[in-house]
């Protein structure tokens, strides 16, 4: 019983002590390392380079039930645009190619003019969740 007592007291003791400098101070001083700082811009650039999902527009060049066809499209697509990202989706019982991540309408209807000569059964733009890289919301946030 005796050791609990001082115990108490030296805790309640302490805890006093660092109470009154701070109060009699008035300010805290904090002391960090220098590589919290490297941390934290080293985390901030690791949360730019990952892709972001939004919703967008992408071009529609082909909807069709057979895988070949809709291959085809696609790489017709990757040659003509190798900048353009292309993707295959399979939404049963139909491949649909759709290209590009545009964050507006009007700006999937410029690639859409372009694609429309090269596909006859119809190119649309279609509202899609769209992959957004960094480097490109970044081009996009300088340009506004």
């Amino acid at each position: 019983m005796h050791k609990i007592f001082i115990l108490i007291c030296c805790l309640l003791g302490s805890t006093c002590v660092m109470a009154q400098d701070v109060a009699s101070n008035g300010n805290v001083k904090v002391i960090k390392d220098s590589r919290i700082d490297v941390m934290i811009k080293k985390q901030v650039y690791i949360n730019t380079l990952a892709i972001r999902n939004q919703p967008g527009f992408r071009v529609q060049v082909i909807s069709t039930n057979k895988r070949a066809d809709a291959n085809e499209a696609k790489q017709k697509v990757m040659q003509l645009y190798p900048d353009v990202r292309t993707y295959l989706e399979f939404q049963a019982p139909y491949f649909k190619v759709r290209v590009g991540d545009y964050k507006s309408r009007e700006e999937a209807s410029e690639l859409r003019e372009k694609l429309s000569s090269l596909f006859s059964g119809g190119v649309f733009v279609v509202p899609a969740t769209i992959n957004v890289t960094p480097d490109k919301e970044l081009s996009n946030e300088e340009s506004n």
